[in-house]
This record gives C-alpha cells, structure tokens and sequence, in this order.
C-alpha cells in the first residue's frame, strides 16, 4: 500500500479510523481531514487532553484499541506504535480494510500544497520546525503546521492554515520521512540514534539522503548544517540545490558577531557575503543559533523576506519542553527540557554554563533500554556535569527491558549521583537543598516534566 493508492480514499465523505488518534502527529491529522471533508473516527489508550479536544469537534474516539472499534471504516491510519498484532489492525487486514501509516497520510496531504518544508535531523527538529512557524506567520504566509511538541503561539502543536505553505517535523525513525515530498528539505544534523532500528552510522547518513533526494530536482533545494560533517557526507555529489548554514567560513548562511547575554543569543547573518540584518533570540546557547540559521535559510528558500524572518524569530521564546521556565522555588530557577541523547544533554549544558548560576541541579530521566545501552558511557560523561544529579527510572515508552540496564547502573558510574526510585523522592530531596542562585533542571523526553511542576 503506498501514497498514490491514499487518492481512492482521501476524498470528502469517505469514512476513515485512526488507530492511535491523540498522538502528536496523528492528532492534527485527524482535524486536517475532518476539514477536508472526510467522516473519521479513533482510538486511543488512554483519555487526554488531546481526545477530548478532538471529540469537541465531533470526532468519535473509543478509549482502549478493540476489533470493533474500526466499525464501517473504509481506510485506517495507524500511529507508529500500532504493530501488527494490534486488534484493530488485525480485524482490518482480515477485512481487506486498507492500512496506512501516519507519515503516508502526511505525505499525501503536503502533495496538495505549493511548497512543503519538511524540518529533519537528529537534534533540534521541534525547535526548529517552531521558528520557521514563527517566521512564516510573520510573513502573512498562513500556514499548515505539525509539530512534534506545543507552541506556545500556537496553544497547541499544529495549525491548519489556508496558505501556500505546510511546515512539518520530519523524523528519521523507521524511514517514515521517506514518505514525504519536500520542496524544502532540511537536515539539521546527523548522529547515532535510534539504533534499536538502523544498523549503523552510514545506514542513517543513507536514510537522510534519500529523504533529500525526494526533493524535485527541478526546484525547491537542501538545507544543510554546512558545520556538521556527518550531514555534509551525506549529501556529498547530490543533484539537488543545497543552501547551506552555520556559524564557520564557507557556509552560505553563516551566523556572524555571536553574543550570548543571560537567555538572550543576537547574532548577524550573512547571505553569500552580504549581511542581512541581525537577529535576536530569547533563548540561550549555540545550537539555537544553528536552528535559527536554518529557520532564516528555509525562509530564504521560500522567498520570504528577511525582515519577516527577524520579526518571526524576535518573538521565539522557545517550545514547550524545550529549555522551558517553569518558575522558581526557594529562589532557584526551575526549567524543564526534552534532552534525551549525550548531545543534546550537552547542547543543554553548555548554554546553562553561559549563565549566572551557582549550582546546576538535574533530575533526568533516561529514554529507552537500547538508547541508554548505547550511549552509556556518553550520558555518563555529561551528566557528571551538574553539582548535583538525581536519576529517576528508565522511561520504557516503546520497549521492554531485555537488556537488564538501570537507572542504578547510571548512578554507579557518576561519582554523587543519586538514584531515586519514585518522583516523590527526587521532589523532597530537591526541595529541601534549593536555594537562590540554583537552577533546576527536569530533562527527558518521559515524564519527568511532573518533577518541576510538583514542586510549584
């Protein structure tokens, strides 16, 4: 089953199931077809804030996943985490009923659009993907969004727009991003991840080229991180235009006369020797300049101008979860952050050095057994860095445990780190050592996010 066979059933009237529907991704999908005229229906494990959205808009959605909850749907569209022995999906193959995945449908609708900017790398998507969201809004440009996380202009991780353009978060795993069709493909960079599914390094590199190759060679072009050598390899004889960014000589949108002052980073840009203008951010650290660079270079790409890109970016105060202030305690800052991979602990880290404080306290919560198996000896490096750590259990999300790794292995190989079983004991043991000059940090893409707001 594949995306040209989506024409027989994305049409109005036509009954569609989502299996998964208060996904991140799936969620906007269903109000995007909802709009086009489709009649859908979902499921979904638990209830949320996100089903009873959905619901408000007339949207049936059974709560748990059973054979008969596909009812008289003519298609169904499946969530990541939906495999084969999902009852629904079961009952539907048995039916003849046809299956597509999330990004299948995604990639069908971007086709109807005159440009698609498709936001990938291994680091810095969902913030990204927000900036260039900024951008264009600034630009009168009224697009379709999806994120992979809340924008606070938005209210939400998606936006239905009635423009020429459609933004979305665009990810490697499972090659789901080669169901897209960009006009503008960004690569923000490339590293070892998610290795529970490609072999190794060069079988990532080959994932994104292929992703970049599916823009037209006749327009649309490649944005790559001109400062990561893992990207440029990638896309080493490609025939496609690629507009290149970063912060070193050569790059053909470079960030130049860098300041970082408290959470704020300004910098000028330079397009092919010709300075642009300046851009200032309200969020700190150098790989926020990155992703801004190559926010300004896809608006670049799309003739949007670069007054409304220094607009767009002015008004960026960062996504949820991403370096996000939640408030203060005791006299200590307290900032959540989606960091679950040794770089981005690292990127985290480094702009938190450019600050002011006296201690950096750290509640983190692992993701996945393969990706801590993997980089074991990476995390271990970084999260030596706090003056204080606390590691709560590894959050599972789409694994089991067959590796036999811990938290308490973590703690082992970090000279003060603190292994706590529950978040009520990583909550009283930061309360009572908080104090002013402290910032606290709640990192990983699991739940921890509870930690902070539990102690405000």
């Amino acid at each position: 089953m594949n995306v040209i066979d989506l024409k027989e059933y994305m049409k109005p009237g036509v009954r569609g199931h989502l299996v998964g529907i208060g996904g991140v991704s799936m969620s906007p999908l269903a109000e995007a077809l909802v709009v086009a005229g489709l009649s859908i229906t979902g499921s979904d494990i638990a209830e949320s804030e996100t089903v009873t959205r959905l619901r408000g808009m007339g949207i049936p959605i059974a709560i748990g996943h059973r054979a008969e909850n596909i009812g008289d749907a003519q298609f169904i569209v499946r969530t990541a985490a939906a495999r084969d022995d999902n009852p629904e999906i079961i009952a539907a193959r048995a039916a003849g009923i046809p299956v597509f995945e999330r990004a299948q449908a995604w990639g069908f609708i971007m086709q109807g659009y005159e440009n698609a900017l498709c936001i990938a790398g291994t680091h810095g998507k969902t913030t990204t993907t927000s900036m260039a969201t900024h951008i264009l809004l600034a630009a009168d440009a009224d697009p379709t969004v999806m994120i992979g996380g809340t924008l606070p202009k938005l209210h939400a991780g998606h936006r239905i727009g009635k423009g020429k353009v459609i933004v979305l978060e665009s990810c490697e795993y499972y090659n789901s991003f080669h169901s897209f069709f960009p006009t503008v493909a960004v690569i923000l960079n490339i590293e070892n991840d998610h290795m529970d599914f490609f072999k190794d390094l060069d079988d990532i590199k080959k994932s994104f080229r292929t992703f970049a190759e599916r823009v037209p060679e006749d327009r649309g072009c490649v944005v790559a991180n001109f400062d990561d050598a893992n990207t440029m390899d990638a896309l080493a004889g490609i025939s496609r235009k690629v507009v290149t960014f970063g912060v070193t000589d050569g790059a053909d949108v470079q960030g130049i006369h860098i300041v970082h002052s408290g959470t704020r980073s300004e910098f000028d840009v330079s397009y092919h020797g010709e300075n642009l203008g300046r851009i200032v951010l309200g969020i700190p650290g150098d790989h926020n300049v990155l992703d801004a660079l190559a926010a300004v270079a896809s608006a670049l790409c799309l003739n949007i101008p670069f007054s409304a890109a220094a607009e767009g970016l002015s008004e960026f105060g960062g996504a949820v979860r991403r370096f996000e202030r939640k408030g203060s305690y005791q006299g200590a800052d307290i900032y959540d952050d989606y960091a679950h991979h040794p770089s981005e602990l690292k990127a985290l880290l480094d702009a938190v050095d450019q600050l002011d404080y006296k201690r950096v306290i750290m509640a983190f919560q692992p993701h996945t057994f393969t990706r801590t198996n993997e980089f074991f000896d990476e995390f271990a490096e970084q999260l030596r860095r706090p003056s204080r750590l606390f590691l709560a259990d590894i959050y599972a999300a789409r694994e089991k445990n067959t590796i036999g790794i811990t938290s308490e292995d973590l703690a082992r190989a970090i000279p003060g780190a603190s292994y706590c079983k529950s978040f009520g004991e990583i909550i009283d043991r930061v309360r009572k050592m908080a104090r002013p000059g402290d910032i606290v940090l709640t990192v990983g893409a699991g739940d921890i996010y509870k930690v902070g707001e539990a102690m405000l």
